[in-house]
């Protein structure tokens, strides 16, 4: 089995769990779940305590405590990617007459993306304190199904503002909970949403910039090099046209850093894709992750439109119970309400 045949096995079964994980995201039993259940009761025995109680401690301060672990992954990636554009695809780029605005593209997409990054890690959430309880409490109505009136924070010892959530990672309650990201080590709420859309957006178009110019640089290495117009000799001994398949194994051979640097980016830059567009749409019909996930649990996806129509209208999922049209929507996400602009529903 030649080596563009284990690449494209790889590249299947990295998009098969990519698309079961969007699939099962959300559901309490998923196949993964079940499957690490039983590997762990397989495997487990046959571990050391010792061992099994460090693994435990890594995971859940990896997914259980605030650190920096991520922000240090991301930022290796990063370097990593952006060094090996710098040392191999910036010259080739010039060599071949690309103009010189459209390959600082990237490092200018990158210094926006690092602003943004930093507002999403170092900006405030929203986060409810004693002397803004009361303002907050006035900001968005209940709904009596996935917010309730009258619901007390154990930790804070507050009353929840709707739309509000408690953080376990952070250890507070923040305002329009949207999701904790172990990407930015902060939540993501009220007043760093737009913050973390614009990153969303920066990152995805770097990524494809950045895989544009890869791709060119190859196209014309490939140009230049005539191999589309080659022969070659088969096992068979018997001469053959270079096809395609012939010339993705030579760049393999050839710039074997600057294809897999370019399958990484695809590959990113498809799943943010997906990534930003379901936020992108949560912002539109003003929702969050959290309240997309409690709907999807809550017990009135299975009202019907007739029998209930109270409860249709509310979770409908395309307005949802705090819509007020596609542009306030969004207007309300890069301007978020205070108590003074108070929705009324």
């Amino acid at each position: 089995m030649d080596f563009l045949t284990l690449f494209c096995i790889y590249v299947v079964v990295v998009l098969t769990c990519i698309a079961l994980v969007c699939k099962y995201s959300g559901q309490q039993q998923t196949p993964f779940g079940r499957l690490y259940t039983t590997i762990t009761e397989v495997v487990s025995p046959w571990i050391p305590q010792c061992i099994q109680s460090i693994c435990r401690k890594i995971l859940h301060r990896l997914f259980h405590q605030r650190n920096n672990t991520f922000i240090y992954l991301h930022l290796i990636l990063e370097a990593a990617v952006y060094g090996e554009f710098s040392y191999e695809v910036f010259g080739f780029c010039l060599e071949m007459d690309t103009r010189l605005i459209n390959v600082c593209i990237p490092y200018a997409l990158l210094v926006l993306k690092s602003c943004f990054f930093c507002l999403c890690c170092h900006s405030d959430p929203g986060t409810l304190t004693k002397e803004n309880h009361g303002a907050l409490l006035k900001v968005y109505q209940y709904d009596e199904k996935l917010f309730q009136e009258g619901i007390m924070c154990p930790t804070c010892q507050l009353m929840k503002p709707a739309r509000s959530k408690h953080c376990r990672l952070c250890n507070r309650c923040v305002q329009r909970f949207d999701h904790h990201c172990v990407w930015v080590n902060n939540c993501i709420g009220a007043q760093n949403t737009r913050y973390f859309l614009l990153y969303l957006l920066s990152v995805c178009a770097m990524a494809g910039d950045l895989a544009l110019l890869t791709a060119d640089m190859l196209f014309h290495a490939v140009l230049r090099s005539g191999l589309m117009q080659t022969h070659y000799i088969d096992e068979q001994g018997q001469q053959q046209s270079a096809g395609l398949t012939f010339v993705i194994q030579h760049l393999f051979m050839t710039f074997p850093r600057i294809v897999f640097m370019l399958g990484f980016l695809i590959f990113v830059f498809f799943l943010l894709v997906g990534y930003s567009m379901f936020h992108f749409y949560l912002a539109l019909v003003n929702q969050t992750s959290n309240e997309w996930f409690k709907r999807k649990g809550h017990g009135c996806q299975h009202c019907h439109p007739v029998s209930r129509p109270e409860c249709f209208t509310a979770y409908n999922p395309v307005r949802g119970f705090y819509h007020r049209g596609f542009l306030k929507n969004l207007g309300e996400v890069f301007w978020p309400l205070n108590p003074i602009q108070k929705k009324n529903n």
